[in-house]
């Protein structure tokens, strides 16, 4: 696949959303994990607060403090990151977890229960949940700040620990969903494939329209060019017409002045009489050949011919021909073989070069042909004296004529390569010392 390949494109596209998608979802439920192990967390710490609330008491029936502590035995650890504190107006108390240190809790007002986030004095990160308290008469009626609070590194951990977990079944999924794209973009794809080989069936002449069965985004495309399809036949339809017609309207002006012509030359005006035949030989070369090519570009490119038939009808008109029945005639064409070509333009075809070749050949001309693949290989060669290899370019040109006596258009060779080059053939010339062969390939029909 090339840069603009549509597909290429799509699969690109495909494969960086599918990426950006998992990458939001990565930190998307990262931080989910995180706010979810977050408010366990707090939860956690709340039990852990009334417990603490719960087991204050008189220590040595003067100072209050948690004659009671909770049970988890990380409060008994020193550094352990799970911590509790009390604040009263006979100072402060802590879990042995804390153990030089104390935690820097804010004044509060508000009733209940309020999560802070606080900072001890190494600098890590705490998550805590605190509360104000007045205790009952039996300790004095005083108020108390208690406060539990839990190393943020807790929560950091197991979230480092869940994207490492969550990382291979990300990348499972991208190969899930890259397989998904690409089976996506083959099936989305795929009536661009038919589209390709209707147009291919079109351009050899299998079919003349798309037609139908197409996707609903696809059909108003293949509609319009089968539209513009049509429309081009009736173009060369007009355009055939109207050369057929100029061509018709040239032929009886020049028909009079070869009448003047011959008047000229009995009045003894033999130079301008020449001069005049000239322009109008010219002329006719020119009108004979936009006739040949008019007829060949509205023939169509659909047509079938069975080859042995056309070259045995033509050869047996060249046969009587003058030069034709000094030839002997050599035909060598299979049964059954078709062309992709117009019987009438092939008949032409054959006929120019069977002609030519009995013209210039000595005493033998050659027609065979043969199947290759989906080629038609057709040979015609003669025995005569061939053409100098400088001037074979030159022949296949409109009006390129080496022999000016024989009184032909010089119109043979050209039309000839136009008729097989329109019939998406080839046309070759080579000298055979003696003798000239004339390879043409044409497309086989089925």
């Amino acid at each position: 696949m090339t840069r603009r390949s549509l597909r290429l494109r799509l699969a690109l596209a495909g494969a960086a959303s599918v990426g950006l998608a998992l990458l939001l979802a990565f930190f998307g439920l990262s931080l989910l994990f995180e706010r979810h192990v977050e408010r366990r967390v707090v939860d956690e710490l709340v039990v852990h607060l009334d417990q603490v609330i719960a087991g204050l008491g008189r220590r040595d029936g003067a100072v209050i403090d948690v004659v009671r502590p909770p049970a988890d035995p990380r409060f008994e650890t020193p550094l352990s990151g799970l911590y509790w504190q009390i604040d009263t107006p006979q100072g402060q108390r802590f879990s042995r977890s804390l153990w030089d240190t104390s935690l820097a809790v804010p004044r509060q007002t508000a009733v209940g229960v309020q999560q802070l986030h606080l900072e001890k004095a190494d600098g890590s990160d705490l998550i805590a949940v605190s509360r104000n308290i007045v205790t009952d008469a039996r300790l004095g009626n005083l108020p108390v700040t208690a406060t539990v609070a839990v190393d943020r590194s807790i929560i950091d951990t197991a979230t480092w620990a869940f994207r490492k977990d969550l990382l291979p079944y990300l990348a499972l999924l991208a190969l899930l969903l890259f397989a998904a794209s690409v089976a996506q973009i083959v099936v989305g794809t795929k009536p661009l494939d038919e589209l390709r080989r209707r147009i291919a069936r079109i351009r050899s002449g299998e079919a003349d329209r798309l037609g139908s069965g197409f996707p609903d985004e696809v059909q108003p495309l293949t509609a319009e060019v089968d539209g513009l399809l049509q429309y081009r036949e009736e173009q060369l339809l007009r355009a055939r017409e109207r050369a057929a017609e100029l061509a018709h309207g040239f032929k009886t002006p020049l028909q009079i002045l070869a009448g003047d012509v011959e008047r000229l030359k009995t009045l003894g005006q033999h130079d301008m009489a020449g001069d005049i035949g000239s322009v109008i030989k010219a002329m006719r070369r020119l009108v004979d050949h936009e006739m040949a090519r008019a007829r060949i570009a509205g023939s169509g490119h659909r047509a079938t011919s069975d080859l042995k038939k056309v070259i045995a009808s033509v050869v047996a008109v060249v046969q009587r021909t003058p030069t034709g029945q000094m030839m002997a005639w050599i035909v060598d064409v299979p049964e059954n073989l078709k062309v992709k070509i117009d019987p009438d333009d092939l008949a032409e075809l054959i006929g120019n070069l069977t002609e030519n070749a009995a013209r210039y050949g000595r005493r033998e001309v050659s027609v065979w042909a043969t199947a290759s693949g989906t080629l038609v290989e057709i040979d015609i060669r003669d025995d005569g004296p061939g053409i100098p290899e400088e001037q074979l370019p030159y022949v296949l040109r409109r009006g390129g004529r080496l022999d000016t006596t024989s009184g032909g258009a010089g119109l043979g060779l050209s039309i000839s390569e136009s008729i097989v080059l329109s019939a998406r053939g080839s046309i070759r010339l080579k000298n055979l010392g003696p003798g000239l062969a004339v390879s043409i390939a044409l497309p086989r029909a089925q």
